[in-house]
């Protein structure tokens, strides 16, 4: 009875150890995870926050001092070129220019007097009953008297022109979107002009005041489309255009960004001044694409390091970085794609059709939208490109740079 007994033992654990080993086996078996190399449309697109600004935004202040006697608008109130907007008291210039007026009226008189002594004397040296002295003298007199009716009337003029001031006009056509002032307010304006009234000449049609990364002006260019987004209507994208990059930079800490202002149509008033718009110029993009996952681009073996990206020349002897239209070959019409952008040589692994290892491929990458990447050269539609290898039922994160084939930002 014992041999039986060591018998059915020794079966026990015979079955256990090829059981264990089968466990072991299916554990350590690798398989991958690809995605199809396909066709379809792709954007890039270069993101920034930018502010919506009046297209023209005209602050009105004031040359005099006084007190607001009266305001004639409001905010949102809507205004015409040179219609009175405020009024300063005139009291007090009103009687600056009666003082100036009777000065005028003085040095009149005295030029009168100049110029009836002047030929009295004349008259005297000519009958010699006079010095030739008093004549000189006389004529001095008279031209000292024409210059000081000069001098009044143009301090009639400055007080006059302080009278006018003390109306307040609009200059342009437009909207009333701040008021800095009320009635009993002393404006003083003796170092700068106050700002009274800010005017949005049309607020029908605006732009962004958009702060590019330097890293992403090279891809910004006039006439480019954009799309933005404003918190206030989430669910809503606006659209503009390119109208200016400034040189001047902008440095805030050691970053520094570029003036991009997007031009924006607001026929329904929608969009007002100040809003904070999210915006994505489109920099390029083409509809009819070879594409594959950044995924594949990220992806590498377990015993590999992952490989810098490399530029390399063009086929048929073409400089690296020489840029081609969205036209032409197997990339679809397209439009906008960016002048001398470089085109990356990269690793992907390709998994043929019944093969248990993936090939690495080199290709050639173009455009990339942050999620998909454009192929110029090196795949062709339908192959399988591999995005994770997998061990059981537990997946492997992907060995490279997370960040190394995204290309430029995207959305």
């Amino acid at each position: 009875m014992k041999r039986p007994a060591a018998l059915v033992l020794a079966a026990v654990l015979l079955l256990a150890v090829v059981f264990g080993l089968r466990r072991c086996g299916g554990e350590n078996a690798q398989t991958f995870q690809t995605a199809v190399v396909a066709r379809g449309p792709i954007t890039q697109a270069v993101s920034a926050t930018g502010t919506l600004n009046p297209v023209v935004n005209v602050q009105v202040g004031s040359q005099v001092s006084g007190n607001i006697q009266k305001l004639f608008v409001d905010f949102n109130s809507p205004v015409k070129a040179g219609e009175i907007v405020a009024q300063i008291d005139p009291v007090v210039f009103q009687a600056n220019v009666t003082q100036a007026e009777g000065d005028v009226a003085s040095a009149k008189a005295a030029l009168e007097l100049a110029r009836v002594s002047e030929g009295r004397i004349e008259s005297l040296v000519a009958k010699q009953s006079s010095a030739q002295a008093d004549l000189d003298q006389a004529r001095a007199s008279l031209h000292q008297a024409e210059a000081n009716v000069q001098i009044k009337q143009g301090a009639l003029d400055k007080v006059r022109a302080d009278l006018e001031h003390a109306t307040i006009r609009s200059p342009v056509d437009g909207v009333i979107i701040s008021r800095s002032v009320d009635v009993g307010q002393t404006v003083a304006a003796s170092l700068q002009a106050p700002v009274l009234f800010t005017i949005a000449n049309d607020l029908t049609n605006m732009q962004i005041d958009a702060n590019v990364a330097e890293a992403d002006i090279g891809s910004v260019a006039i006439d480019q489309a954009v799309d933005f987004t404003v918190d206030a209507f989430p669910n809503h994208t606006f659209h503009g255009k390119v109208t200016q990059v400034r040189n001047a930079p902008i440095n805030v800490q050691n970053v520094v960004s570029y003036d991009t202002v997007i031009g924006v149509s607001n026929p329904e008033l929608k969009l007002k001044p100040g809003m904070t718009a999210n915006v994505s110029i489109v920099a390029a993009h083409d509809e009819n694409v070879l594409k594959i996952s950044n995924a594949a681009l990220r992806f590498r073996m377990a015993d590999e390091k992952p490989a810098p990206a490399r530029t390399g020349a063009l086929p048929g002897g073409g400089k690296p970085g020489a840029g081609r239209s969205g036209g032409g070959n197997d990339a679809g019409g397209g439009s906008g794609r960016p002048q001398g952008e470089n085109r990356a040589t990269r690793t992907v692994y390709v998994l043929a059709s019944g093969a248990n290892e993936p090939k690495p491929t080199q290709i050639k990458t173009g455009i990339s939208d942050g999620v998909f990447t454009e192929v110029l050269e090196g795949l062709q539609e339908g192959d399988r490109v591999v995005t994770a290898a997998l061990t059981g039922e537990k997946a492997k994160a992907p060995s490279g740079n997370p960040f190394s084939g995204g290309g430029r930002r995207g959305f």
